[in-house]
């Protein structure tokens, strides 16, 4: 199915001469004016809409942002004859998704910047409702970002999932390094099968092996009836092995078999068994240091990591904090019957300066430790765990005065208070503010309007 084409210009050659180059690729309609482009748009929804900057009445600017603001916009392109920087920027912040020069405008280039206008909505849009999904039904909250950094890991979850795959989940302890892993399962179409864990740091060398593969009655002291391992717990689902820098060298060789085989034994017996099961593992340590100093095998390594998650720890996504923060303030303050409205903004800001070496889990304890000692409805400095309290007694008294809400605007409020003091912390350089938020440049300038901050 082809897409659909809204083409909106003032002179009729130049939108006739675009309909008849563009009508092979696209289902093609032409408007003369902003307004009629309008009409058009409230009676059916267009894929994009490729607009001139200037005609009578409303101009590409004023079209763009009401097309944007419709509750299935499409991708917007502005053209125009008088191309500057300047244009260009204004395009941006009205939620323009790419800009082209009418002079320098060559067909095969204007399909080429609709085709990848398109496919980068369509990510964005995949993310977006895979975010809702996670959150909605299944509850997978320490997942919430929107940092380039969390949105790449989204992507590669959104990829990995509904394949066999083995998957090698890597980052600092703390990150949600399992959130991720039941994520790929809850997302698979194993997810009606069983989800069964493996915590190897937890197991002694002699009893990893049996937990893993199941022993026969008598096969070593202590084993007084037959027992499945968790290999055959996990049959038509997922195993998940955590720390898996952490198994012995006799138990890597029979994982590596597993892997390429899908059979094993259990301990004491030599009927061979086939199990049908997807393994994702994770690690805090680092697995190729480990293979160069000989205490894990390389062929094993290569078999785990076919494909690699790595989840960034959270003092490189700051700009993540205040959704997380504000979720798990929601989760605990629900918890423990207690109305909590928000977030103060002092509050707020030494969850944001703080270095998080515990990460995610962190967090989370932090806020949880806050909703237990708030007193009143607003979270402080105060309620705080000690190490992220800061000396500021004259700033809590105010607190109230500024607040991050928890009801429908919390991430909105919270986004555009980390904006502000992005700016201020840059003293106005945007292109530093952007910097310190990880979020490009581009995406800033659409934020600051979103907020109405553009004088910032």
């Amino acid at each position: 199915m082809s897409l659909s084409l809204l083409i909106v210009d003032d002179e009729k050659p130049t939108r006739e001469g675009l309909r008849a180059a563009l009508e092979e690729k696209f289902d093609v309609y032409v408007a003369e004016s902003a307004e009629s482009a309008l009409k058009l748009l409230e009676k059916e929804s267009f894929d994009v809409v490729l607009t001139d900057l200037r005609m009578p009445g409303s101009d590409g600017f004023q079209l763009i942002t009401r097309a944007k603001n419709l509750a299935k916009p499409p991708v917007c392109i502005l053209m125009t004859a008088y191309g500057s920087e300047d244009v260009a920027v204004e395009a941006m912040k009205r939620g323009a998704d790419d800009y082209v020069a009418k002079g320098r405008m060559q067909i095969e280039e204007l399909e080429l910047r609709i085709q990848r206008a398109m496919k980068r909505q369509n990510l964005e849009s995949e993310n977006r409702q895979l975010h809702e999904r996670l959150d909605k039904k299944y509850g997978v909250t320490s997942l919430v970002g929107d940092s380039p950094a969390m949105n790449e890991v989204l992507e590669l979850v959104r990829q990995v999932s509904p394949t066999r795959t083995t998957v090698l989940i890597t980052g600092e302890s703390g990150t949600g390094k399992e959130v991720v892993a039941k994520t790929v399962h809850q997302l698979s179409p194993r997810c009606r099968g069983p989800w069964v864990a493996v915590h190897c740091a937890g197991l002694p060398a002699n009893l990893l092996e049996s937990e893993l593969f199941g022993h026969e009655k008598g096969a070593f002291t202590g084993a007084h009836e037959r027992r499945a391992g968790r290999v055959e717990l996990a049959q038509g689902g997922t195993l998940f092995l955590d720390e898996i820098g952490e198994i012995d060298a006799v138990t890597q060789v029979k994982l590596l078999r597993f892997l390429g085989e899908r059979t094993f034994e259990r301990i004491g017996s030599s009927r061979t068994l086939v199990a049908d099961v997807r393994l994702i593992a994770a690690t805090n340590k680092d697995l190729t240091a480990m293979v160069k100093s000989g205490t894990f095998r390389e062929d094993l390594y290569f078999r785990l990591a076919v494909v690699p998650i790595h989840i960034p720890p959270l003092r490189q996504r700051v700009s993540d904090i205040p959704l997380l923060a504000s979720k798990f303030l929601q989760e605990f303050a629900d918890e423990n019957s207690k109305k909590i409205i928000g977030i103060a903004t002092p509050a707020m800001e030494s969850l944001l300066k703080y270095h998080w070496p515990g990460n995610v889990r962190e967090l989370r304890t932090a806020i949880e430790h806050a909703v237990v000692l708030c007193r009143t409805d607003m979270i402080g400095i105060r309620d705080l765990p000690p190490s992220l309290r800061t000396p500021a007694p004259e700033e809590s008294r105010r607190e109230s005065l500024e607040v991050i809400s928890t009801g429908n605007l919390t991430l909105k409020e919270a986004e555009r208070q980390l904006l502000i003091h992005a700016l201020e912390e840059s003293n106005g350089n945007r292109t530093d503010a952007a910097r310190k938020l990880g979020i490009s440049r581009r995406t800033l300038h659409r934020k600051l309007h979103e907020f109405e901050l553009q004088g910032h």
